[in-house]
């Protein structure tokens, strides 16, 4: 028994987890002697409300939403040295980040594993100021998460982001990029970066075998070879531990990145800014509870 707090985005995904909530409450009910729920109302809403589980000590905290409103919670977390234990009910449109947890978007499943699951914890990736779950990103393609009409996303689900990919085709950057790690230097033209602690990224396998709690990222750049960016793109999709001259691959704990590009960041999903990084692990910097057979695959340091 304990204290409470669930964080849900009404607008994440179709919209409709208000009808669910009854459903949830019936489940924790007897597991929590206090529950407070809440709704966000703004940006970044779900960090405050977080702040104030971490000051208040709640023992647990429920996030429902996308990876948008995840990683506002855990950029709240991440103030604090306490920090409450997470269980994540998936429901935006993606779902990169509990889709690479063994998580549903079923309700019922996700709280099922909520209560027969395993805690673990997880590598928290800090870029400059702001803190990541899952995926850092400039170049092609990585503003659709943040500009698919919200509306399209609702009705028509995931497609609405490959409607909006197939606008952006003929607008791939070519970023001029100095990126250090551990003393070695990559200099060149890029058309996308991508700084991943996940398997998926944008619902693709992106990572083989992926460690979320060795300190460590995974680091994918892609030289820019127009018109060939596509062909690279495939490679990389079909063959996620390749690294060739065109494709460079490599784990690091911290990195520094230089560039003059006007390019946008992507962070889990939502607009980072522009300019230069500064990229750092926080390793097993949360705490969250997963499937067993995730545990096995994924969280192999614990």
């Amino acid at each position: 028994m304990g204290k409470l707090m669930i964080v849900y985005n009404p607008k994440s995904g179709r919209q409709n987890f208000s009808n669910k909530l009854n459903e949830v409450m019936e489940r924790v009910k007897p597991h929590f002697h206090d529950i407070f729920v809440y709704a966000t109302e703004y940006p970044n809403h779900a960090t405050e409300l977080t702040e104030i589980a971490c000051r208040e000590k709640y023992d647990m905290l429920i996030i429902v939403g996308g990876d948008g409103t995840f990683n506002e919670c855990v950029n709240g977390l991440m103030k604090y040295e306490y920090k409450p234990r997470i269980g994540y009910l998936p429901a935006g449109t993606c779902c990169d980040i509990g889709m690479s947890l063994g998580l549903s978007k079923n309700i019922k499943k996700s709280l099922d594993i909520m209560f027969s699951g395993v805690p673990v914890k997880m590598d928290v990736v800090k870029t400059n100021d702001r803190y990541s779950c899952y995926v850092i990103a400039t170049g092609a393609f990585i503003d659709i998460s943040y500009v698919t009409d919200s509306k399209l996303k609702k009705k028509i689900g995931y497609l609405a982001y490959l409607v909006k990919a197939f606008e952006e085709v003929f607008t791939i950057p070519k970023m001029k990029m100095t990126i250090n790690h551990n003393e070695e230097v990559y200099k060149g033209i890029f058309s996308l970066v991508m700084i991943i602690n996940s398997k998926r990224v944008a619902g693709v396998n992106m990572i083989y075998k992926p460690s979320l709690d060795d300190g460590f990222v995974n680091v994918v750049l892609y030289k820019n070879i127009f018109p060939f960016n596509f062909f690279l793109y495939g490679l990389s999709f079909i063959f996620p531990f390749w690294s060739t001259p065109l494709i460079t691959r490599f784990k690091t704990e911290k990195m520094e990145i230089k560039t003059e590009t006007k390019s946008s960041w992507n962070i889990d999903g939502e607009y980072g800014g522009k300019g230069n990084q500064i990229i750092e692990v926080n390793n097993k910097a949360i705490e969250i509870i997963v499937p067993e057979k995730i545990k096995r695959k994924y969280f192999r340091n614990q």
